[in-house]
């Protein structure tokens, strides 16, 4: 029996060494210090009670643990799912209301179970369905978001009763009225997250330390600056004078189903999908950049995602997504097997049983520091900037995305983005490159015309169409093909090179017999060469073939040879 039950293991803990036992412990403690404050913090920009964070942290991460691929991956409240579970909850209830907290765990159920129906019909491929322009741009526009979000709770003043870029005219119109005392605290911690985040890790190198020691240690600032302002509210008696999170309840979540009802289904089932494609996408680019290649089993990652968000939803909290700034933490404290996380879910534990307290004098101006800090972190200019450099089409779609997301909302911005990324890949479809090629001199290699010195004949004119075929780009194949003909009017044969051409639909199928009519009736013979398998296997299944006069060549050069270039 006993041999039986050690199979079952998984083969990370069948292979478990005493001398990783320490890296393990000690990315447990590192990631408690970071979790903590953001648990705190991500729960209250979804607008919920602040517990419900740890709360998220929990089970969400254990489940992570058992069934997840990455054993570095930290999986809990996040910042960017943060304000897309407030977008889409604010207009169902108060945040903070029971109906709000109710709606927040609905979400991530909803979330959850659409995770695990795509992982079990094994659509990983839904990572890609955001191009990486988009997803920056989605990213930068939220944490836009954020930061304006929070900037009343930092500076003391009135929450805004506008959404989206319109929160920045009721921020400036109220800075007259700020609290300063709120607003120097709010202000002065941001400040040292600021400079922590770059001077921080120097300083600790010229002290002594090695870089990824320094590093990791700078990362620890948001629990530092939590204890230094929970100790100066007690300090100076500031209770009263400025909001703070209030008790937490001790003790761990108690485990229930929902409440759940049609009307509130209807309502979240988009937000959900939003939900579930974005902390996908964020768990497969984390993984990946730890890592350092592609090799992650996207599938397992929409799995364990899922069991992730359920295991939140019957904890009663939030949706929930792989936290790149964790995740780095876990893994420079030297995480090498799953056992990290299920230590941090246990030191957690014992925060929530017995340590609570502490927090109950944390002013909400430090949580909101340390959420634009993070949220910093989320606008990726220099994806920006790259893109305008190499394709102008994506730095488009950045902005287009980025634009939807802080004029329209999150749901609206991100279905911009992937509209704008299917836009543009059905513009840059639908415009084939297409080359007149000749032959360089002393090789059998076609190049095109207008790039290298190559020999051409005045009967053959030989075009290397560059894109698939299909009913969007047909029509300006024809037209570029009359173009060149009309070019070499002493043509007698046409040669379609189609090695870049790896498809051809039924009206691009037409497309070709009516060409091979038409030149047929103007004396010049069409030919086809470096047919793709696929593609000749199409073209079996047709006449096309049999119209020709000769069979596809298996190279220009072929062709060059058999029809006699003059």
């Amino acid at each position: 029996m006993v041999p039986s039950l050690y199979r079952r293991l998984p083969a990370w803990l069948r292979q478990y060494r005493r001398d990783i036992f320490a890296g393990d412990l000690l990315a447990a403690s590192m990631a408690l210090m970071l979790t903590v404050p953001q648990a705190l913090a991500y729960a209250a920009l979804a607008g919920l009670p602040p517990y419900l964070g740890l709360y998220a942290s929990l089970l969400p991460l254990a489940l992570y643990a058992v069934f997840g691929g990455q054993p570095a991956l930290a999986v809990g409240p996040v910042a960017v799912l943060g304000v897309v579970t407030a977008s889409a909850l604010a207009p169902l209830a108060m945040p903070g209301s029971m109906e709000y907290i109710v709606a927040a765990a609905v979400l991530a159920l909803l979330s959850g179970g659409l995770l695990m129906l795509f992982g079990l019909l094994r659509l990983g491929v839904l990572a890609q369905l955001l191009s990486h322009p988009v997803a920056s741009g989605f990213i930068s526009g939220a944490g836009v978001l954020i930061i304006l979000s929070q900037l009343p709770p930092l500076l003391g003043l009135a929450t805004s009763t506008r959404s989206g870029a319109l929160q920045l005219f009721d921020i400036a119109a109220q800075l007259g009225s700020a609290t300063p005392l709120v607003a120097a605290l709010g202000g002065g911690s941001l400040l040292v997250l600021l400079l922590s985040r770059r001077g921080l890790p120097r300083l600790l190198h010229a002290l002594g330390l090695r870089p990824p020691h320094a590093l990791l240690l700078s990362r620890l600032m948001p629990m530092l600056l939590v204890l230094l302002a929970v100790a100066l509210v007690h300090v100076r008696q500031w209770h009263g004078l400025l909001p703070v999170v209030g008790a937490l309840p001790s003790g761990l979540p108690s485990l229930a189903w929902p409440a759940v009802d049609l009307p509130l289904l209807r309502s979240l089932l988009l937000p959900a999908l939003v939900v579930a494609l974005i902390g996908f996408v964020e768990n497969i680019s984390i993984a990946q950049r730890l890592r350092g290649d592609q090799n992650v089993d996207a599938d397992r990652e929409l799995l364990a995602l899922g069991a992730a968000n359920l295991g939140s939803a019957f904890s009663g909290a939030m949706p929930v997504a792989a936290s790149f700034s964790r995740s780095a933490v876990n893994a420079e404290s030297g995480a090498r097997t799953p056992l990290a996380n299920l230590f941090t879910v246990l030191a957690l534990a014992c925060v929530l049983l017995w340590f609570t307290d502490i927090f109950r004098t944390l002013p909400l101006a430090v949580l909101s520091a340390i959420i634009i800090s993070a949220a910093i972190g989320l606008i990726d200019l220099r994806t920006l900037r790259h893109a305008w450099r190499y394709d102008r089409a994506d730095a488009m779609a950045w902005l287009g995305t980025f634009g939807g997301v802080l004029v329209f909302g999150i749901e609206a911005g991100i279905a911009l983005g992937i509209g704008l990324s299917l836009a543009t890949l059905i513009w840059q479809a639908s415009r084939p490159h297409i080359a007149v090629v000749g032959r360089v001199p002393g090789t059998e290699h076609f190049r095109n015309v207008l790039r290298f010195e190559v020999k051409t004949h005045d009967n053959l004119l030989f075009l290397r169409i560059d894109e698939v075929l299909f009913f969007g780009n047909v029509r300006a194949v024809e037209q570029r093909i009359g173009q060149a003909l009309r070019s070499q009017p002493t043509a007698e044969h046409l040669v379609l090179l189609l090695s870049s051409v790896s498809r051809i639909d039924a009206t691009a199928l037409e497309m070709l017999h009516s060409l091979n009519n038409d030149l047929a009736g103007r004396g010049i013979k069409l030919h086809l060469a470096e047919v793709r398998g696929m593609v000749l296997d199409q073209l079996k299944r047709s006449d096309l073939l049999e119209q020709l006069s000769t069979a596809p060549f298996l190279s220009a050069f072929e062709a060059e040879v058999k029809l006699g270039g003059k």
